[in-house]
């Protein structure tokens, strides 16, 4: 039914969720370059991680504004788990923001060893995150409050 709000925001949860694998991917695509780069120092690798570290923070925050408009137009009331997500969620970008700022220098120091740690914990971050938010996609599919 069109007045159901769980039907009104069927249009707009794919949509978050697709812009929200990116995030997940450049994140810990980031992590495995960086390890790359720290067993090689080649530094194309380095190069690499700043731009998934980049194109994760954009697009996250693609997926942000998403996300916040399918919670305002669903009003659900699982407020408990959507807070931890989002929590989650800006812990994610505040690291990866400075992660993408680590990355900035040059050389060695870029990754090894504080970008290499960043991105780690980035990657943790944002895996916990999605693992949060497909946990209550399925919740509200099951029509758990």
């Amino acid at each position: 039914m069109a007045s159901d709000p769980i039907d009104r925001a069927g249009a707009w949860h794919p949509l978050h969720g697709m812009l929200a694998a990116y995030p997940l991917v450049c994140f810990t695509g980031a992590l495995v370059t960086d390890v790359t780069y720290a067993n090689t120092a080649e530094m194309q690798w380095a190069n690499f991680s700043v731009w998934l570290i980049a194109a994760g923070v954009i697009m996250g925050v693609l997926a942000a504004i998403a996300g916040i408009v399918d919670a305002l137009r669903t009003r659900h009331t699982r407020r408990r788990s959507s807070w931890l997500h989002s929590l989650l969620t800006a812990a994610t970008f505040v690291v990866a923001i400075v992660n993408g700022f680590i990355h900035s220098r040059d050389a060695w120091t870029s990754v090894v060893p504080g970008g290499l740690v960043l991105s780690a914990i980035t990657a943790v971050l944002v895996l916990a995150s999605s693992w949060m938010g497909y946990k209550m996609l399925g919740q509200r599919r099951a029509g758990v409050a």
